[in-house]
């Protein structure tokens, strides 16, 4: 009974925290008379807020995550995911990145830049340990797969560019007139560690989600680098780089991955 009922709380807050980020997404949407993301810190969150910051249409992925996200709420409210064990490892973790995804649209409409970052920093911190939980316990049906490794790979693939250019963005207010003659190599500086960074979860997770979403967002940095302000052929070209090898480490992971699975279901058939 006590399982049981930790197991009804568990998608409770679930459904909870998917409800908050969803009014917090249209509120960031302009919706209910607030004040659309792109012009919000006197549009220092837009396309042109920094050297890292991709061109807009690269925030329609939102759609898919948000899309994502509500499917995996309804179904891990099912009863049949009441008490699995990897979703209650998980759950109170995809919780929190919700309610921090909700935050970071709140704080943006009312609070100021810094905060912020404070905000998507923890929400990319949360987001890499439900990677990692999701690591410790594979998934054992497809929608399992597509809905809870899928959706939050993409969360986390997403959030990790989308961090890179809230920061950006933030010290391109604060920093000295001095720093610009640097900001391509900082640029590649930074770009180089999203490379590891993304890397490094397709290698450990061998779920190809993640690359592509944050591929995804360099490949629109690229194009806002090279066709609008501020222009850099140097971020750009560094951006392409990165996203491609993403996506090669994530297809190299994911078939890593299912020969080891194979492996692993012949000797347990032997």
């Amino acid at each position: 009974m006590e399982s049981r009922t930790k197991g009804i709380g568990r998608q409770s807050l679930v459904i909870a925290s998917a409800t908050f980020m969803l009014i917090a997404a249209a509120i960031g949407a302009g919706a209910f008379g607030g004040t659309s993301v792109d012009d919000l810190q006197d549009g220092a969150l837009s396309a042109q807020g920094s050297y890292l910051a991709p061109a807009g249409p690269a925030f329609s992925i939102w759609s898919l995550i948000y899309l994502g996200l509500i499917a995996y709420t309804v179904w891990q409210a099912l009863p049949a995911q009441r008490q699995d064990p990897r979703q209650q490892a998980v759950g109170g973790w995809i919780a929190a990145s919700m309610v921090l995804n909700g935050l970071w649209l709140v704080t943006a409409q009312f609070l100021t830049l810094w905060l912020t970052v404070v905000v998507i920093a923890l929400l990319l911190a949360v987001l890499a340990r439900v990677i990692v939980v999701l690591g410790r316990f594979p998934a054992r049906t497809l929608a399992d797969r597509i809905l809870t490794d899928g959706a939050n790979g993409l969360h986390f693939g997403w959030v990790t560019i989308a961090t890179v250019a809230n920061t950006a963005a933030w010290l391109t207010q604060i920093a000295p007139e001095s720093w610009a003659q640097a900001a391509d190599a900082w640029a590649i500086a930074v770009l180089a560690v999203v490379l590891v960074i993304g890397a490094v979860a397709a290698w450990v997770t061998g779920r190809i989600a993640p690359a592509l979403a944050t591929a995804w967002g360099l490949a629109w940095l690229a194009v806002g680098r090279l066709t609008g302000e501020p222009l850099s052929a140097p971020t750009a070209i560094a951006a392409i780089i990165v996203a491609v090898l993403l996506v090669i480490t994530g297809i190299v992971a994911v078939s890593r991955r299912s020969r080891a699975v194979g492996a692993a279901a012949q000797s347990t058939s032997r």
